[in-house]
This record gives C-alpha cells, sequence and structure tokens, in this order.
C-alpha cells in the first residue's frame, strides 16, 4: 500500500467521522442528505460483499466492516433517531436517476460479467455520483453549515488522493483499472464543483454558515 492510498482512506474515514460526530453532538441531521447517505451505504454494501468470500488483510477488513457500520448507523441517525430535524422538504434530488443508469452501466461496462464483479462495478459508479443529493441540496437551499463543508472537503481530499493512487500504481506497479479511474475523475469534478458554488456564493454562504 503505498502513501497516497493510506492517506486517502484516512481522509474518507475522517470525513466519515466528522459527519457522525456532528449529527450526535448537534442531535440535528439539518442540512445533510439523507438520500446521498443511503446512496452511500448502498455503495460500501454492494462493494465490500467480498467480506464473505475472501480475506485481503486484517487493515483491508478493518476498514470495509468500518465503513459498512458507520454508512448504516449515519442512516439510522438521519431517519430515526433524529428524524425530526432531517429537512425532507430539500432533500428532493431523485435518486432514480442515479441509480437505474448506473446499474444498466454496471452489467454492460465490467471486468467480468459475474454477480460480485458486476456489484462492485455498480458501486464504483454509483460512488461517484452519489454526493449529488448533498451538493442539490445546498445549492437549493444556499447555505451549508461549517461542520458540512469540512465532510465534503475530506471526502474530496479522498477521491483526489486516490486518483494520484491509481497513478502512482501504474508507473510503479503496472496496475491500470479504467473504471475506478474515470468514476474517480468524475466524482473528483463534481466535489470541485461543490468548491465552486462554495466560492461563488460566498458571501451569502459565510453570511448563513452556523
Amino acid at each position: 500500500m503505498n502513501i497516497f492510498r493510506l492517506t486517502g482512506d484516512l481522509s474518507h474515514l475522517a470525513a466519515i467521522i466528522i459527519l457522525l460526530l456532528k449529527i450526535w453532538k448537534t442531535r440535528s441531521c439539518a442540512g445533510i442528505s439523507g438520500k446521498s447517505q443511503v446512496l452511500f451505504a448502498l455503495v460500501f454494501t454492494t462493494r465490500y460483499l467480498d467480506l464473505l468470500t475472501s480475506f485481503i488483510s486484517l487493515y483491508n477488513t478493518t476498514m470495509k466492516i468500518i465503513y459498512i457500520g458507520c454508512a448504516y448507523a449515519t442512516v439510522y441517525l438521519i431517519y430515526m433517531k433524529f428524524k425530526a430535524t432531517y429537512d425532507g422538504n430539500h432533500d428532493t434530488f431523485r435518486v432514480e436517476f442515479l441509480v437505474v443508469p448506473v446499474g444498466g452501466l454496471a452489467f454492460l461496462v465490467n471486468h467480468d460479467f459475474s454477480p460480485l464483479e458486476i456489484l462492485w462495478t455498480f458501486s464504483i459508479y454509483l460512488e461517484s455520483v452519489a454526493i449529488l443529493p448533498q451538493l442539490f441540496m445546498i445549492s437549493k437551499t444556499g447555505e451549508a453549515e461549517t461542520i458540512t463543508t469540512h465532510y465534503l472537503f475530506f471526502l474530496g481530499l479522498y477521491r483526489a488522493l486516490y486518483l494520484i493512487n491509481w497513478i502512482w500504481r501504474f508507473y510503479f506497479e503496472g496496475f491500470f483499472d479504467m473504471i475506478a479511474i474515470v468514476a474517480g475523475v468524475v466524482q473528483t469534478i463534481l466535489y470541485c464543483d461543490f468548491f465552486y458554488l462554495y466560492v461563488t456564493k460566498g458571501k451569502s454562504l459565510s453570511d448563513k454558515i452556523r
């Protein structure tokens, strides 16, 4: 494992922990898209089914379990424990417009036409667009809590570091995964779009950040 993948994993974990702590400490999920969190839970579930079939390393297994557990914990906090604070009126992105095309693409473009491989590919494609409901919610309300922007920053950093990881692996290990790289580029561009929204709405956002 190279340093870029490790720091990418830690950035991803930091984003998840920041979000969970925000919800738990404030006893509120205001400003957080439950739909994005459901999509991320679906991403981790379909990607890490190999936990049932193979063992790579203790680190690998531990991180996968943490990601899955935290994803479902976040969904539970949003839709059950702190449901009264969930802003469903603004979390209106039509996720079926993401899940259905991504599912079809996973069937058509994959490394191997097998159930686990198709589900893994589905998770890679879905992760690249899973943040869209959150970005849509921010653009719709015109505001974002400071902690939410930190969450998005670390998610964007995770993707950027993983792109460097793919480049590193190509040059030093001869490993190249077009599906993961293209999806990673798309996802990184979407996070760049978040920073664009943040800058262009800078004054109104900074006035409203809590």
